[in-house]
């Protein structure tokens, strides 16, 4: 029994001996093993094949920690072309932070460089099982739950081509000028879901808050054939253009997405009040509520959204939290057709003596300047005022794989007063055209748009974000 002993002591020892003495292997971290799997996901996907030229694509454009950053920047102002850089941190099983930083520019000279982080709350939660009083198994709720989302983030939009046609419904085509417009916003907001209380945990209740800093400086465009803004307008006729002051920002509101009838009824409502002071200049301080009421009805009940999730960056795609790769070009849009209905009210109030910034108001006719369609067949930023109300009805189904068709049906009107925004005396415009939503690539529309008494329009757009990712900050 000794000599086996001894043995197992000598092979022991020289075991360690080797070990100490080979050199140590350096650890890969998080950010090394994402440059490393992104490196092993190209080499694999970009086969020289038809197949294997998509399948490249979508790595180079939806891939992390870098891929390449595509869009439109903003409607006139081109597309812009840029990196974007994603990588995670997993603290804990109660917390997930996210970074995104990006940056593009267009041959227009304008472009927008930002940076995006998520702090995601994700707690465990525990699984009963409970029976009635049978002693059979009740019947299961167990479902995905929304998390609180902290957002922090700072972004700078330089834009070169602007349209300003004056203030109010019934401004005229001859009153179009141009101008630019720089914009900085830093800020934070908060979605807080509530799910402790059962009474309202079907409603899918989230609150919402918001505090930001923004900073605009609105320049002259004497490089057009359209005239620049100062040479039409003045600080009367464009409340701001004088001067422009340093805003902050506060927001408070609520989300309700509830669905109904076995998700064949889903509903998007959104109310929200936000508060923007000058400090330096209180003239320009003033309020505004707005309430978005969308109501979607798939034809299918396996009908995939492609709404944007609150728990993705802009440049990111992934359908669930911890995932680390985008859905497949295939199964984005598999037989998938969805009727909605919407309306949109936005109204402002400024105090005695006090104005809404004309940069600040937001517009209807082709896309405003955060890319959304709206009276599509007029020019872009046609209509401008401190309210607004819209209504659409719109269809959607898919032609072939990622392919589909979309028509929308626009009713709408600015107001220079809160009195006047109501169903009297709405312009119209419809618009139809082909839609791509493919994998996590960024949604592509191509549509035509008539039905307005100003001619007709052709739009094509890159959503700036990738498909599934969260929006940006707002504009207006």
């Amino acid at each position: 029994m000794r000599w086996p002993l001894l043995i197992v002591l000598l092979l022991a020892g020289g075991s360690a001996a080797a070990q100490e003495s080979a050199p140590a292997v350096p650890r890969e971290n998080q950010l090394q093993s994402d440059f490393r799997r992104e490196s092993e996901h190209i080499k694999e996907s970009c086969a020289f094949s038809f197949k294997g030229f998509f399948n490249c694509a979508e790595e180079f454009v939806t891939d992390h920690p870098i891929h390449l950053a595509l869009g439109s920047i903003a409607p006139q102002n081109g597309f812009g072309f840029g990196l974007a850089f994603v990588t995670h941190y997993t603290p804990n099983e109660s917390w997930r932070i996210s970074w995104d930083f990006d940056a593009v520019g267009a041959t227009s000279a304008s472009w927008r460089a930002g940076g995006y982080m998520k702090i995601i709350h994700t707690p465990v939660q525990h699984i009963k099982v409970l029976t009635n009083s049978a002693g059979k198994t009740a019947k299961s709720k167990l479902a995905v739950h929304p998390y609180t989302v902290f957002n922090v983030y700072a972004q700078a939009i330089s834009l070169n081509q602007i349209f300003f046609f004056g203030l109010g419904p019934s401004t005229l085509e001859s009153g179009k000028t141009v101008f630019g417009m720089q914009q900085t916003i830093a800020g934070a907001n908060v979605i807080k879901p509530i799910s402790e209380w059962p009474a309202i945990r079907a409603l899918n209740l989230s609150l919402l808050g918001e505090l930001n800093g923004r900073f605009v400086n609105i320049r002259e465009n004497h490089g057009q054939s359209t005239p620049s803004i100062e040479t039409l307008y003045n600080n009367a006729t464009a409340p701001g253009l004088a001067t422009q002051p340093g805003f902050v920002q506060l927001g408070e509101g609520f989300r309700l997405k509830p669905t109904l009838f076995n998700d064949h009824l889903q509903f998007n409502y959104l109310a929200n009040f936000q508060q923007f002071f000058a400090p330096s200049n209180s003239t320009y301080s003033f309020r505004r509520w707005t309430v978005d009421l969308d109501h979607q009805v798939p034809l299918y009940s396996h009908s995939q959204s492609a709404a944007p999730k609150d728990t993705n960056g802009p440049d990111e795609c992934a359908p669930a939290v911890g995932a680390q790769k985008c859905p497949p070009i295939p199964y984005s849009r598999n037989r998938n057709g969805t009727i909605g209905f919407r309306l949109l009210i936005s109204e402002s109030i400024a105090s005695a003596g006090s104005v809404v910034p004309f940069y600040f108001q937001p517009t209807l006719g082709g896309s405003d300047i955060n890319g959304n369609p709206a009276l599509s067949s007029y020019q872009d930023y046609r209509f401008r005022a401190p309210n607004l109300l819209l209504l659409r009805e719109s269809f959607e189904h898919s032609v072939w794989g990622p392919l589909g068709f979309t028509f929308m049906a626009d009713q709408g009107k600015v107001a220079l007063t809160r009195g006047n925004v109501d169903f009297q005396n709405l312009k119209h415009s419809f618009a139809t055209g082909l839609n791509l939503r493919a994998g996590g690539f960024p949604e592509v529309f191509f549509l035509f748009a008539w039905g307005g008494n100003e001619g007709d329009h052709t739009i094509g757009t890159v959503n700036s974000s990738l498909l599934g990712g969260s929006a940006r900050p707002s504009l207006y």
